[in-house]
């Protein structure tokens, strides 16, 4: 029997599906936890502006009280309140009854706070509780929390989540006479089966999602770094500039990876089979424990 028949009739028995196998499992293992951040933060951000415009506070509004302290004067008043912060900006708004707004920052991190423009006082975080949640979800979907070298981790596993569609795409085939039972979940089988059935079901059906992720989160990662590649293969043309089709696939895949621009019922898909990634980790996981550590843990309580 050649090769392309037994792939076709008995995958199982080759050598290399098994290989591939133990590649797709080690990789789901190392990177599983990584995965399980990245899914369900996404799912989230996929509804980023709206949580932005929900938690979006309205202007502060003041009793005038005296003459209006100058820019100068409100930093110097910043300084004594946040002796160990860096004051950036201070923004007064033409409205001379709006607080004014002043950015401080600190290793690394930004906070905007408000100040009372007559009298100098701390009015609080410009930015309420959920406004700030949603933009500590955005740095760790992007920067892993760790600024330019996270995004740069960020790239190398989305290279490691394409390596688990490619790998679970090999592994799903059951063969020719199985195919079709590995799109549905048997709900009658036991627990090991349906764990099995939604493993391979959910891997089958949303891989088309996960591995556009993937890839979509590498150029995210590495848009810096490609940047120079793509001029050098579709060099701008200074004579009769224009949009290049190179940046139209580029800014498509962006808004694809996001899920925005094609309206809410796109949110709710990419929200939904956003958590499909969550779901392969908790199944393949399980499949883990029942395979391998359990046996494990018997035989050391044996011995």
């Amino acid at each position: 029997m050649t090769f392309v028949a037994r792939w076709i009739r008995q995958p199982q028995k080759l050598w290399v599906r098994k290989a591939l196998f133990q590649v797709h499992l080690w990789t789901g293992i190392g990177v599983g936890l990584y995965i399980l951040l990245i899914s369900v933060s996404g799912s989230v951000l996929v509804y980023r502006v709206d949580l932005y415009r929900k938690f979006s506070s309205p202007p502060t509004i003041v009793t005038p009280a005296g003459d209006r302290m100058t820019p100068e004067a409100l930093k110097q008043a910043a300084e004594r309140a946040y002796p160990r912060y860096r004051i950036t900006d201070v923004w007064q708004p033409k409205n001379p009854d709006q607080a004014a707004e002043i950015t401080l920052e600190r290793g690394g991190g930004r906070w905007l706070r408000l100040f009372h423009p007559y009298t100098g006082e701390d009015l609080g975080s410009k930015l309420r509780a959920g406004y700030r949640l949603t933009e500590w979800l955005l740095d760790l979907h992007d920067n892993l929390l760790f600024g330019d070298n996270g995004r740069l981790v960020n790239g190398a596993g989305g290279m490691f989540v394409i390596v688990l569609c490619l790998t679970g795409a090999v592994i799903w085939w059951p063969g020719i006479k199985n195919w079709r039972r590995s799109l549905t979940i048997e709900w009658r089988a036991n627990w090991k089966r349906i764990n099995w059935d939604l493993h391979s079901a959910i891997g089958f059906w949303t891989i088309a999602f996960v591995f556009l992720w993937g890839i979509s989160g590498v150029y995210l990662a590495f848009a810096r770094q490609l940047a120079p590649i793509f001029d050098y293969f579709y060099p701008m043309n200074e004579l009769q500039p224009a949009i290049r089709p190179i940046d139209r696939t580029l800014a498509t895949l962006s808004r694809l990876h996001f899920g925005r621009a094609y309206g809410r019922s796109v949110k709710v898909l990419w929200a939904a089979f956003g958590l499909a990634p969550l779901c392969l980790f908790v199944t393949g996981a399980l499949m883990w424990w029942n395979r391998v550590l359990r046996h494990g843990v018997r035989q050391s309580h044996e011995g």
